[in-house]
């Protein structure tokens, strides 16, 4: 492969890669004026953040076996096509519940381009590269939620947030362009695969029943739940209670993303050292500690907008660590099922993502003390799950050193 046509198709699978979470960021700073226009409550627009949660999560397993069945172009093309018209659409909404639908038709229709970019991965580059491959559309992955909320602060405050909906609308329409035109067809599509519920299911079932995919999928999915948590709170925290403008928003969630992309990095340097399991261990135990500190501090009135920003840098920067583990460790024992193993883990971790973004829009109302609750219980929880887990693993799955497989939101 040349470099040139290696260069491109990193371009293209990164601006699939990308697509969600510049959907997911790109209109927090835009959480009080649209609550403004629509004449509903900062906390009633957060459920289109779990609406669009839980599209993805759905969206997952809907596309895994569309994928496999057609081959990856067209039910890419028509997962686009949704996500650009639903985009369109949330530009003229012109009232809560629409807009909180909409959001969930925009997130089915994006998750086909999350969903075809893994599995790409998988069909256009040999093995051995394909950890490095993982690693930059993680770059990219990361860059987008610096981006995202940063741009769609400055577009909010000087052209409204309808705006931040056209210009998702245009870059899907670019996307379709690019993936249709630039990526080969790399998959012969697989007529024996059957789209009928039961073999699915009974496919996810068998994935599911492995000691080892339950165990790391869980812990991985509840802890990384708090990211989800702190998503979601933030437009409430930081321009309720803290009154920061969008701009300064924007600038304060790019800042937070430095923590999880950085220690997501530094995971692939401590791994020449630790094992993965020492790895998840270690990062639990200090987001506990962190936890339980923040939430003295929240009961007690003790934070400022400065205190709180620390806590959750020191947070996420621990999920960075957690998150790649637990990712590479569920998918390990997959040579065979890893389609469906891939989209059950993204499916868990989105759906239990949705749960605690939805707990957020009913308790965080003009305190940090519930996003923080959620927070430490998620972390605590996840904990537990890990130590139990692990002793229904009979044979476990290593990674090699070089599989960094990273799922990130």
């Amino acid at each position: 492969m040349t470099t040139k046509k290696y260069i491109q198709l990193i371009l293209i699978l990164g601006s699939l890669t990308a697509l969600g979470p510049f959907s997911i960021d790109m209109y927090l700073p835009g959480f009080s004026d649209i609550a403004k226009d629509l004449n509903t409550s900062v906390a009633k627009v957060s459920m289109s953040l779990s609406s669009y949660f839980i599209g993805i999560s759905a969206g997952q397993l809907l596309y895994g076996p569309l994928l496999d069945r057609f081959g990856r172009k067209k039910p890419l093309f028509l997962g686009l096509m949704v996500y650009i018209l639903a985009s369109l659409g949330c530009v003229y909404v012109a009232d809560i519940d629409s807009f909180i639908f909409l959001r969930f038709i925009q997130a089915i229709g994006s998750c086909a381009a999350t969903v075809a970019s893994v599995a790409m991965v998988r069909d256009l580059f040999p093995v051995k590269d394909i950890p490095k491959v993982f690693s930059l559309l993680m770059l990219v992955l990361g860059l987008s939620p610096m981006l995202a909320p940063t741009i769609g602060g400055y577009v909010t405050q000087d052209f409204g947030w309808h705006i931040v909906f056209l210009i998702l609308f245009c870059m899907g329409i670019a996307i379709l362009i690019a993936s249709q035109v630039g990526l080969p067809n790399s998959y012969k599509p697989d007529h024996s695969i059957s789209l009928k519920p039961k073999p699915i299911i009974s496919n996810f079932l068998k994935v599911l029943k492995e000691p080892q995919f339950y165990t790391y999928a869980f812990t991985g999915a509840i802890a990384f739940s708090g990211l989800f948590t702190y998503v979601a709170a933030s437009p409430i925290i930081f321009m309720n209670i803290y009154h920061v403008d969008a701009k300064t928003y924007g600038w304060i969630f790019a800042f937070m993303s430095v923590s999880f992309i950085g220690s997501s990095q530094l995971n692939s340097v401590l791994l020449k050292r630790f094992s993965s399991e020492q790895m998840i261990f270690a990062a639990l135990i200090l987001q506990s500690i962190i936890t339980i500190v923040f939430l003295i501090l929240s009961v007690n009135n003790l934070l400022s907008l400065y205190s709180t920003i620390v806590m959750l840098f020191l947070f996420l920067g621990c999920l960075g660590i957690s998150n790649p583990n637990t990712a590479g460790l569920t998918m390990a024992p997959f040579a065979k099922n890893a389609g469906s193993a891939s989209a059950l883990m993204g499916a868990i971790q989105l759906g239990l993502g949705a749960l605690a973004s939805f707990a957020v829009g009913i308790f965080v109302k003009d305190s940090v003390a519930p996003m923080v609750l959620i927070m430490t219980v998620t972390t605590i929880i996840a904990f537990v799950v890990l130590n139990i887990g692990k002793r229904f693993i009979k044979n476990k799955v290593e990674i090699a050193e070089s599989d960094d497989v990273v799922v990130g939101h």
